[in-house]
């Protein structure tokens, strides 16, 4: 298991640099437009990072990791953890020297993208008015826009041209050394700024073969997939779980008369195609996958169990439930549910892969939103990150599970009644030995009310024997 420790220390060094100068309006653009989708944490190391920038400068002192740990008040996993999530989105670039007996880091913060560029981004525009709602969404891009500079009616411009104004001076022959100064490249770079380019998925996660080969050469001629063309597919098939096949009649559909993609009409074909299938819904910004710091990294699973740990964490939930329902797309409730606890306890893939096994077992194979989330929030306050550690608490905690199932608050609302035996079904993982051991319990718990019932019977028997003398006593 790649635990965050394998990754970094705190006695390992790092430099804070920037790819340009961080201006202050920035600021408000990671405030409201990133920090909804990556969260008050990464937004918070982001400024951190920042504030160890002089003015005007693109680098910063050493430092070490446990001073940014006293800095954040926060452990170096969360910290490890806020930093994949600022690379993912694009705002942060990490290297590493291993060389030394200490590692060390160079952290270059990447500027955000403009107002422009984000509200038209195409990916992470579309997770933003997921997040916030059209209202807030709204708000946000009437707070980042304004009239575009017109004159008004009756103005006209005046403005001279460079050469109307100035002269250029030919005083003779330059001096070589001066051409030389003036043409030399020493390493270093002037300190300014170049804007940041979108998020872009990797072609290589895109079967472009597969799609190349549905399309009529007539319809869609090779030359059309240019390369920004590429590029949008690659995005929208992310964002939107397209694939090939499916992504075959959205290219078509965006052909315009001159036989070129319009890129434009493409994300419309793209959006539509997903909100018919979705009722209207667009996608959100969750992780895929488990992320790879909580990932066992073994490449061959030598056991059963490796292999169902490693199932859980290479799959999506999305991809589990529609697993277990051999094939069929998971409904919009049971996606809401699980989506909403991924957000509000802030649980894992991996983690939530085995809370859905469980539950689905335990409740007839329905995810029920109040069991679900009872459970998630145990597994919160547990700071259950693993599939490994969730199978564990699971264990460990059934018997509780299963009072909860039944709605039961304590154990003791059951007065005297016999506890029946149970005969739910397990998930694979729920293997033998539990099982027997939660039997176990429930037989001794049996036996011992049996126990309780029998010596009540027998103080009944020895007060009528008492009150029989007694009244002997009497007649006497």
């Amino acid at each position: 298991m790649a635990q965050h420790w394998q990754e970094m220390l705190p006695i390992d060094r790092y430099t804070v640099a920037a790819s340009g100068l961080l201006h202050d309006y920035d600021r408000k653009v990671l405030t409201l437009l990133y920090q909804p989708l990556i969260g008050s944490v990464c937004f918070s190391l982001y400024m951190t990072l920042w504030a160890e920038l002089e003015e005007n400068r693109l680098w910063s002192s050493s430092n070490s990791h446990h001073s940014l740990m006293n800095f954040m008040g926060m452990g170096l996993k969360d910290i490890y953890e806020a930093r994949l999530k600022l690379e993912g989105i694009g705002l942060l670039k990490v290297y590493v020297n291993k060389e030394e007996e200490t590692r060390s880091f160079i952290y270059e913060l990447l500027p955000p993208l403009t107002p422009e560029q984000f509200f038209l981004d195409g990916m992470l525009n579309i997770y933003l008015y997921k997040k916030l709602g059209k209202n807030q969404f709204m708000r946000l891009k009437r707070f980042f826009s304004d009239q575009k500079v017109q004159p008004a009616m009756g103005y006209e411009e005046v403005t001279k041209a460079f050469q109307d104004v100035f002269q250029s001076g030919h005083p003779g022959s330059v001096d070589n050394e001066v051409v030389q100064l003036m043409n030399e490249a020493d390493g270093e770079g002037y300190i300014g700024r170049r804007e940041q380019e979108g998020i872009q998925i990797g072609n290589e996660d895109f079967n472009f073969e597969l799609l190349q080969a549905g399309l009529n050469e007539s319809l869609v001629p090779k030359k059309a997939l240019t390369v920004k063309v590429k590029e949008s597919i690659s995005n929208l098939a992310f964002l939107y779980g397209i694939d090939p096949i499916q992504m075959k009649n959205i290219v078509i559909s965006a052909v315009n008369e001159d036989n070129e993609i319009n890129i434009d009409e493409l994300r419309k074909s793209a959006r539509d195609w997903y909100q018919f299938q979705n009722q209207d819904q667009l996608p959100s910004l969750i992780d895929r996958v488990q992320p790879a710091i909580h990932q066992t990294h073994k490449k061959q699973p030598e056991t059963q169990e490796e292999e169902l740990i490693r199932y859980l964490e290479i799959t999506s939930p999305r991809q589990l439930l529609k697993d277990i329902s051999g094939g069929a797309d998971p409904s919009k409730g049971d996606l809401q549910i699980i989506e909403d606890v991924m957000f509000q306890q802030k649980l894992l893939p991996g983690v939530i892969n085995v809370l859905i096994q469980y539950v689905m077992l335990k409740t007839d194979m329905k995810l029920t939103k109040g069991y679900v989330e009872k459970i998630a929030g145990h597994w919160a306050r547990k700071k259950i990150k693993t599939p490994q550690e969730a199978i564990a608490l699971a264990k460990k905690e059934h018997r509780q599970y299963l009072d909860w199932a039944e709605g039961k608050k304590t154990a003791g609302t059951t007065g005297n009644k016999k506890k029946p035996i149970r005969t739910e079904m397990l998930p694979d993982w729920f293997d033998e030995k539990s099982s027997t051991a939660a039997k176990k319990k429930e037989s001794q718990l049996q036996n011992s009310e049996k126990e309780q019932h029998e010596l009540e019977m027998r103080k009944r028997e020895l007060k009528e024997k008492l009150k029989k003398l007694r009244s002997q006593e009497v007649t006497d």
